[in-house]
């Protein structure tokens, strides 16, 4: 039985990566795909956890070689999740957990479109430019670049399979389990049908 592929994805400082770990620490049956980047690593990063720190150089050889399910550009750094590894996952019957930008949603679903795709929203977008200054990660021109991609981005919402909003990430996190639980309960429901004797 093939794996499903969920992808959760949603604007930056919407809590992808907070709800994403919380997730993996909660769910036994999920494989999350590390994704490369030629962004440098930050404090408290791990080379082949958070991301697989490569260079650009690097990254472009694995995009000419076709070897990328899916990649962006995103604040002048690339983004990426290696195609191979993914497939190798989905045929082995792993549900895989994809944590990447809308612009690399998008291109997965062109190639997977039975891919399972979770938009994260924010309660509102004042709470969204309150986040980003509260991490304290960019200055206040990427702040507002990054607003400016986050309206593109939710323009891009009717595309994906479900929204989920992170006002609370406790509630969050539960109702992106629940809906997780709920496509492989449809998955198996399938299946049965398909391999019962009639």
């Amino acid at each position: 039985m093939r794996g499903i592929l969920f992808v959760l994805s949603g604007p930056s400082g919407t809590g992808k990566g907070t709800v994403c770990n919380e997730i993996m620490m909660r769910e036994d049956k999920l494989t999350i795909s590390v994704s490369s980047t030629t962004r440098e690593k930050r404090v408290g990063e791990t080379d082949g956890e958070t991301y697989n720190y490569v260079s650009k150089d690097d990254f472009l050889g694995m995009i000419d070689r076709d070897e990328m399910l899916e990649y962006a550009i995103y604040n002048g750094n690339y983004y990426g999740t290696p195609k191979k590894t993914v497939e190798e996952l989905l045929l082995d019957g792993k549900d895989v957990m994809l944590e990447i930008e809308p612009q690399g949603a998008l291109q997965v679903k062109k190639l997977f479109p039975e891919a399972v795709l979770i938009f994260l929203v924010p309660p509102s977008m004042a709470e969204l430019k309150n986040r980003l200054i509260t991490r304290g990660r960019e200055s206040a021109e990427e702040i507002e670049q990054r607003i400016t991609n986050a309206k593109w981005e939710l323009e891009q919402a009717d595309k994906y399979t479900v929204l989920i909003e992170n006002d609370d990430i406790e509630d969050c996190v539960c109702d992106v389990l629940d809906y997780i639980e709920s496509k492989r309960k449809e998955r198996n429901k399938v299946n049965s049908l398909i391999n019962e004797n009639v």
